[in-house]
């Protein structure tokens, strides 16, 4: 058995569990955020079986795709943006940080 554990963007949270819940896949959701921007992240916790953790893997690839997002590059002393600061920057946002750990027991109770 295979503990999957994605750090998936909030943007593709909704896709990502509902293509899951929709492949017969059971997880946990945990609100998670990011360090790099900041932005809002969910924590999926996966068990699967051996088997199916390819079947897993690509559901979590199609559903978390990676893109460009214009953000604030410059901020005030306090850390927030302000208008009068903007100097918008792309950065790739999205997609997802997958770890796949193996799981010596498991039981639900």
């Amino acid at each position: 058995m295979k503990l999957i554990t994605a750090i998936v963007n909030k943007k593709d949270t909704y896709f990502v569990c509902d293509a899951l819940s929709e492949a017969g896949f059971f997880f946990t959701k945990i609100s998670s955020s990011g360090g790099f921007l900041r932005d809002g992240n969910v924590t999926l916790l996966i068990g699967v079986e051996d088997e199916q953790l390819e079947k897993a893997l690509d559901v979590i690839r199609k559903h978390c795709s990676q893109r460009t997002e214009l953000v604030p590059s410059a901020a005030t002393s306090d850390g927030q943006f302000s208008a009068a600061a903007y100097i918008g920057a792309e950065v790739i946002v999205g997609g997802a940080t997958v770890f796949v750990t193996n799981v010596e027991h498991f039981e639900k109770m």
